[in-house]
């Protein structure tokens, strides 16, 4: 049973260093939103004594629904993330970490953990989301190889991502077995109409065999300058053979990426208890 997984969290942070009057943030929140380390945001409880950082729920999540190990893909200046989770004593999960030297995008990211996979399969997840038990679980259980999470936009309103951010999402095309054949990005109209069955989205929230570490050394820069896991997949499916299977997931998901979503993630997290 998949046991493994990877966090994204080596990314820049540039929508979350972004001012924002109001946000209403405390000095403490405003201080990890200025260097961009949105894992590392504080949520605070009244019924607990000391505040967790926003990566101790995605850990927690992790643990609840079955995954013993995890790797933090961090960047070389990430020393808070390693001194805190190196000092951590957790009983349910473990912690590792790998090093992206320079944020050259989601695929490169991936590809700095192959040697935490060590050939074996893998959950892929942002560590600026958090993913609900059930959610993980859903991967961990109804897929046996590379597959996603593809999320129902009436599962994604219940959480905090408000509709115009959900219809911005990559929306997942699958054939009649159920078998991806597609991720379109930044959809338009015409896509939306032209995609069959229920319109279901992506999280990025994947579960992948070791070929996908071929795959992400073996793409280009995408417009953007950098090496996309999107780009990694449809390569892996056309050059590999490589088969991803989606399970429906209809539920909510929380997004932390602006200092506005901070005030609606610490409500929806207000009654989840941490458990490392």
């Amino acid at each position: 049973m998949l046991d493994s997984a990877v966090i994204l969290a080596a990314g820049l942070g540039t929508r979350m260093r972004r001012a924002d009057a109001d946000a209403g943030l405390t000095d403490a929140e405003a201080a990890v939103a200025d260097r961009g380390v949105k894992a590392m945001l504080p949520i605070g409880q009244a019924a607990v004594e000391r505040d967790r950082p926003f990566l101790d729920y995605v850990l927690s999540a992790l643990a609840d629904a079955g995954f013993g190990r995890a790797c933090l893909v961090i960047a070389p200046d990430h020393h808070e993330i390693r001194d805190y989770y190196t000092r951590l004593a957790s009983r349910r999960i473990a912690v590792e970490f790998a090093v992206q030297p320079r944020p050259r995008g989601t695929a490169d990211a991936l590809a700095a953990a192959e040697g935490f996979a060590a050939g074996g399969q893998v959950l892929a997840i942002n560590s600026d989301n958090y993913y609900p038990p059930e959610a993980l679980r859903a991967v961990r259980e109804e897929l046996s190889g590379s597959g996603l999470a593809a999320f129902t936009p009436e599962g994604l309103r219940r959480g905090n991502v408000p509709p115009e951010r959900i219809a911005r999402f990559a929306v997942v095309r699958t054939d009649a077995e159920g078998l991806l054949t597609d991720i379109v990005e930044k959809p338009g109209a015409a896509d939306l109409a032209s995609t069959p069955g229920p319109v279901r989205v992506s999280m990025n929230c994947w579960r992948f065999e070791p070929s996908i570490f071929d795959a992400c050394r073996a793409v280009g820069p995408s417009p953007r300058g950098e090496y996309e896991l999107p780009d990694a997949v449809r390569y892996a499916m056309a050059r590999l053979g490589t088969r991803f299977r989606a399970v429906t997931v209809d539920a909510p998901v929380l997004d932390l990426s602006r200092r506005s979503d901070l005030a609606a993630v610490k409500a929806a997290l207000a009654g989840v208890e941490v458990n490392l």
